[in-house]
């Protein structure tokens, strides 16, 4: 597996990382197995896929659990991320960014997790009712206190960046990227590459949209969050199945997937972006990581450029 920092004079990490999240939370319900996900985050490791990133949302709570329990023994071979500042209650989400919130937050995630200390600490979601400096300072006194080594911001605009970046460094951005997601490549990507922030890609492959395996509603499982996703429309799936059979068609000159691809050319975006696919099949986690050999002609990554927008809202 190449290697990247995450960010400047961050940890070394695997080019592509490990997105967490399905197996505990919102996708595939049905199929969830912790036994067979500790394993995929081992097998992950073993891969080089070092970054590992999680959420005390996920679950919730549940799977910063599962985290902990793949990585006892292992906790030194991975860049450990785990975010904090919102909240499910089986409904809906609410957030929380106020300073004891956050504090408390991460000493939770740390007991759940099993370790002293996360790599690197995300604020979930920038909080309106909280001036970000707000939250942003009290990050920083958890660095201060060695409880995470770098901090990081999740699904902000470019001003909460900088206005963060201004009280303490912003070590990594997390937030949706992909051949179907592409709003922050105007401006926030531009911006992490200046000032050595690195930028990790969740929802790389469209969740799950860029692998072709969904092409009907009914292709998820009842229950999967993702029914209530725009792009998952029957409208939207039948227009955006153009859009994959266009990555396809690329894919099978290098033979390989489309989800392949799709992380390639987020690759080819820059040393300083990092996409964290999620999976808790062994079959995809090695297909992902192998993804990080793939290299794309400039004229390849010049026609997935010239792909249209998507049909649908990403959420």
């Amino acid at each position: 597996m190449l290697t990247t920092n995450l960010g400047a004079g961050g940890p070394v990490c695997g080019r592509i990382g490990l997105g967490t999240m399905g197996m505990s939370f919102a996708y595939d319900p049905g199929s969830r197995d912790d036994s067979t996900s500790e394993s995929v985050i081992r097998q992950a490791v073993d891969l080089g896929v070092t970054l590992i990133d999680t959420a005390d949302v996920y679950g919730p709570f549940t799977n910063e659990e599962l985290v902990g329990r793949a990585l006892r023994g292992r906790r030194s071979e991975v860049v450990l991320s785990t975010k904090g500042g919102v909240r499910f209650d089986g409904n809906d989400f609410s957030l929380n960014g106020r300073p004891e919130y956050l504090r408390s937050a991460l000493e939770a995630s740390l007991r759940r997790l099993g370790t002293d200390h996360v790599d690197i600490y995300f604020l979930h979601r920038v909080d309106p009712d909280v001036p970000v400096e707000e939250s942003w300072g009290a990050l920083a006194q958890l660095v201060a206190a060695g409880k995470a080594r770098h901090i990081g911001i999740s699904e902000m605009a470019l001003d909460e960046l900088q206005r963060a970046h201004r009280v303490h460094p912003v070590q990594a951005v997390q937030s949706e990227l992909s051949l179907f997601t592409r709003d922050f490549l105007a401006d926030v990507v531009p911006y992490c590459a200046e000032r050595g922030i690195a930028f990790l890609c969740h929802s790389p492959v469209g969740g799950g949209l860029l692998t072709g395996r969904y092409t009907t509603p009914a292709d998820l499982e009842r229950g999967d969050f993702r029914a209530q996703m725009p792009r998952f429309t029957e409208e939207a799936l039948a227009a955006n199945r153009l859009l994959v059979d266009a990555v396809r068609a690329i894919g099978r000159r290098h033979g390989v997937t489309p989800a392949q691809v799709a992380l390639a050319w987020l690759l080819a975006q820059g040393e300083h972006v990092i996409p964290i696919p999620g999976t808790k099949n062994p079959k995809y986690l090695a297909e992902n990581a192998a993804a990080a050999d793939v290299t794309l002609s400039g004229e390849e990554l010049a026609e997935l450029n010239a792909l249209p927008a998507p049909v649908g809202a990403r959420e």
